[in-house]
């Protein structure tokens, strides 16, 4: 069963700037935590969850911890646009 949704996932390489790892380690960290909302349409990504966020910037001793969320939320906003569109396709 897991070697079969391994199979399915799409499997693509991408660089990312040096800069931009920790803003990245820490969104990989926050990956479970989204809001989510339900109705007749299904679900919704609505956004991550702030307060996890912060408690991980204070776990990870984040030293600008407003750049950060800063940061994180322009990956925010293009997982969510992924995110919706991929829930409203059904998949």
């Amino acid at each position: 069963m897991i070697a079969a949704v391994v199979a399915q996932q799409k499997s693509e390489e991408f660089a990312l700037w040096p800069e931009n790892w920790p803003v990245f380690e820490m969104f990989l960290r926050l990956q479970t935590q989204w809001r989510v909302a339900a109705g007749l349409g299904g679900l919704m990504f609505v956004g991550l969850d702030y307060a996890a966020a912060r408690w991980l910037f204070e776990v990870h001793d984040v030293a600008d911890p407003a750049a950060m969320l800063d940061d994180l939320a322009v990956i925010e906003r293009a997982a969510l646009a992924a995110l919706n569109e991929r829930a409203g396709d059904g998949a």
